[in-house]
């Protein structure tokens, strides 16, 4: 009898890129360290607050409105965070090869991501830094997440939405951080070289 084929997703933010490290990096080098000498009272403050336990940023990096957050991410400094952020782990993509590696002969594996304007290019500029060498990348929105959905069984993922709103026939893994310690899922690992056993015994079930 001819085993089945899973489709195994990893997600990029947060499993395989380190994206919030990157975006503290980024905001504090163009909106605090360069508006140190600004003066005046009614001066707009920028401010970070840290540890960052959530992913709507606006509750740990101030702007003055969504849109100056929106260009921050996806326009004005896209490449800087999406593209020039470390991998989530000194050997994530070591780690990602060997998995690769183990189970590309008899299931698909792929990368997930949920990006907007330039975080696209500059993510598989990311992806082609660490010589990532899955075939397949599927980038979505919010619109089009269903698309994404149908084309995994099983995801690794970090984000608390993916985590908290699977559909009920796809298997979720956690990529323990500090914004989804206190999610409560079946399936959780701390680092990637973990997922190798992890994944073995979900295949068996």
């Amino acid at each position: 009898m001819e085993k089945p084929k899973f489709r195994i997703g990893f997600d990029i933010n947060g499993v395989l890129r380190n994206t919030i490290g990157k975006i503290e990096q980024t905001y504090d080098k163009f909106y605090l360290s360069e508006t140190d000498d600004i003066e005046g009272g009614d001066e707009f403050q920028y401010e970070m607050i840290l540890p960052v336990t959530s992913l709507d940023l606006k509750e740990h990096f101030k702007f003055k409105d969504d849109e100056e957050l929106f260009s921050f991410l996806y326009e004005e400094f896209a490449m800087e965070i999406f593209g020039h952020a470390q991998s989530s782990e000194y050997s994530t993509f070591n780690e990602l090869q060997q998995i690769y590696l183990k189970y590309r002969d008899e299931h698909d594996l792929l990368i997930v991501s949920d990006e907007i304007g330039k975080s696209k290019p500059a993510t598989l500029f990311f992806l082609s830094k660490f010589i990532c060498q899955l075939e397949k990348i599927k980038f979505y929105s919010n619109v089009t997440i269903n698309s994404m959905w149908n084309e995994i069984d099983i995801l690794l993922t970090s984000n608390p939405a993916l985590l908290l709103n699977n559909p009920s026939n796809k298997i979720v893994v956690k990529y323990e951080t500090e914004y989804n310690k206190d999610i409560e899922v079946e399936h959780t690992i701390k680092t990637l070289n973990e997922f190798d056993d992890k994944l073995n015994n979900l295949l068996k079930c």
